[in-house]
């Protein structure tokens, strides 16, 4: 089973039907009951979604052409074809001036984006704000001189398993479409498509074309933002997810606070699942909770008096299964205040109150490099606790790590991925960007480099 995003083709897929069930047929009783409908729902919602297209250009790349005897023997030209690419998603209205959210993948790596009403006008839109850890942006439609409709957030913790809601978007690109359903399940955190695993699930049918579209309650208000299926061919079978929209609601005050990237609430703990083997060692009915395994020094957790073997129970009242629930209820405090967190210490209950405050960003030094290496086309920071939470290290890492990679670089090509710590390049230490940065200047016929991934050591040698 594959776990796809809403823009994805859709691959053919073959529908059997089946004889209904038998049911009971009868004539309504008063125009009441022959007026049922959700249209005044719809009629609310509708008018605050948009469909969001969004094109990137991209070069079709032939590696013959990257020699000169070749271009020169065949005539051919040095500049290569370029090809216009597009995706097509949905979005939801969410500040009359023209604020938008929508999901980071349908707009990933864009060089224009439109954004499309549901009366047909469409506008050119900038980007505000992408958020690759809960796969959202926030975009803003340019020139808006008018107040436009929008949705108003729910609060999607008081949702409950069974709940009828709507999804309404645009499903291949076949115009703005309503479908209804139920809340199948909550706090889903097994779906690995971001960095907080914590979706809404629900049946009500979703398809490529739905991402970044609404997902709306009886009230009319935005519960979640649809952002994957599960599905075998691509179109709906039922299991739809959506972020819920305490977390959107973070990231769209982000935006308009003015920021470029999304201010959270900063533990500075590193926390673990607790296995049935480890709810054994500890004395536990059930292996529940979130066990810290290391706290960083003059973190907020080391001030709250947060302890190594702590088990995180619950956040302001609210129970705590795994890390991811904890680190979703975490991030959705709000910055300036506190959070009172319930541990189990020794098997007591212990309660103890966090301050809420960003990760400090220190001496981050980002650099993209160019130069030809194999580190062409990747960006680079030096390891600060804000660096080190939004790429989920060890809080007391230090270095030099890659925390972002350009389509088609030489850093992508051969293998480097987000989140790799450089060590060494040629047998020179790297400790800061700059090290890093000089030595892939250096040019070398052949690089011998000292990487850590995923806490084990890799050494790789690459031709220049």
């Amino acid at each position: 089973m594959n776990l796809i995003r809403c823009f994805a083709l859709l691959l053919a897929s073959v529908v059997v039907a089946t004889p209904a069930l038998a049911q009971e047929r009868r004539v309504p009783s008063s125009p009441a009951e022959l007026r049922l409908s959700y249209a005044p729902i719809v009629q609310r919602a509708q008018p605050a979604v948009v469909n969001v297209y969004a094109a990137k250009t991209v070069q079709n790349r032939n590696p013959l052409l990257d020699d000169p005897v070749f271009r020169r023997f065949f005539g051919v030209p040095g500049m290569q074809p370029e090809q216009m690419q597009r995706s097509l998603g949905s979005g939801v209205m969410v500040d009359a001036s023209g604020l938008v959210v929508t999901n980071n993948h349908v707009i990933e790596g864009a060089d224009q984006v439109k954004i499309s009403l549901a009366d047909k006008r469409e506008f050119e839109a900038e980007i505000v704000l992408k958020d690759s850890r809960t796969d959202l942006a926030v975009l803003r439609i340019k020139d808006g001189k008018e107040k436009f409709a929008t949705l108003d957030f729910a609060n999607s913790d008081e949702l409950l398993v069974g709940d009828v809601v709507l999804a309404i978007g645009n499903p291949f690109g076949v115009g703005q479409t309503v479908t209804h359903g139920i809340v199948s399940a909550l706090a889903r955190t097994k779906v690995g498509i971001t960095d907080y695993q914590f979706f809404i699930q629900t049946d009500a049918a979703i398809n490529p074309g739905n991402s970044g579209g609404a997902l709306v309650d009886m009230t009319g208000k935005l519960v979640g933002i649809n952002t994957a299926i599960f599905s075998r061919s691509g179109g709906s079978q039922g299991i739809g997810f959506a972020i819920p929209a305490n977390m959107v609601r973070v990231v769209v005050a982000s935006a308009k606070s003015g920021g470029k990237a999304v201010k959270r609430p900063w533990l500075g703990a590193k926390l673990q699942a607790v296995t049935p083997e480890i709810a054994d060692t500890l004395g536990l009915k059930l292996p529940n909770g979130a066990l810290i395994a290391n706290v960083a020094p003059n973190s907020p957790a080391a001030r709250a008096g947060l302890k190594p073997s702590d088990l995180i129970v619950a956040i302001e009242g609210q129970s705590i299964d795994d890390p991811n629930a904890f680190d979703y209820r975490f991030a959705t405090r709000q910055l300036g205040g506190s959070a009172q967190i319930d541990v189990q210490r020794s098997g007591k209950i212990v309660k103890v109150t966090v301050p809420l405050e960003i990760a400090p960003d220190t001496n981050r030094d980002e650099i993209a490099l160019t130069a030809r290496s194999p580190f062409q086309g990747a960006t680079v920071a030096n390891i600060s606790p804000a660096v080190a939470d939004e790429l989920h290290l060890d809080s007391q890492t230090e270095g030099v790590v890659v925390i972002d990679l350009a389509d088609g670089g030489t850093a992508a090509s051969v293998g480097f991925q987000k989140g790799d710590i450089i060590l060494a390049v040629n047998n020179q230490k790297i400790a800061r960007t700059s090290d890093l940065d000089k030595a892939s200047k250096a040019g070398s016929r052949l690089w011998r480099i000292v990487v850590v991934r995923g806490g084990q050591q890799i050494n790789v040698t690459l031709g220049g």
